[in-house]
């Protein structure tokens, strides 16, 4: 929290463009979700999520990035996984099929609200309305092995040791 409140300290009225940059940065009031602002530019953010317990993301630590577009509020903050990730709704680039971030975005929608909702998207893939064709039919035919391969992974890439 020192960081940030030093941060906000620094930061120009033209950087802190909007309440939803400011909550941004102060993101980590939700649990198992950092988020730390880019020195060069203040449109870019660092986002780390942890995998929610009794999932097969468990234990797993995911990078994202997040980039606040021009027209922010008005348009959809962009999204991606930089951490390899086994997910029906998440494709091999890391683009995540979540509404909010396409044709349900709303000005009013926090950063705290996407970065909620792609936690949940964790604790709840859902093979119906995928983004990964192959992720899946695999989870459809055999959700027991396809959660499986999201565990290896997770151990794979999203972990320490």
């Amino acid at each position: 929290m020192r960081y940030v409140n030093n941060y906000l300290k620094s930061c120009s009225d033209e950087q802190l463009f909007d309440n939803s940059l400011c909550f941004v940065i102060s993101v980590n009031t939700a649990p198992g979700i950092s988020a730390s602002p880019a020195e060069d530019n203040m449109r870019y953010f660092n986002v780390m999520i942890l995998g929610p317990s009794q999932s097969p993301y468990e234990g797993g630590v995911f990078k994202l990035e997040l980039f606040l577009p021009e027209d922010y509020p008005m348009s959809a903050p962009k999204v991606r996984f930089l951490t390899k990730i086994y997910h029906p709704n998440i494709d091999k680039l890391g683009r995540i099929c979540l509404d909010i971030l396409k044709d349900k975005w709303s000005p009013a929608l926090q950063i705290r609200t996407v970065l909620l909702s792609i936690q949940a998207l964790l604790s709840a893939p859902n093979p119906d309305d995928p983004l990964s064709d192959n992720i899946a039919k695999h989870w459809k035919a055999d959700e027991t092995e396809a959660v499986e391969t999201a565990k290896e992974w997770t151990r794979l890439y999203a972990s320490d040791g």
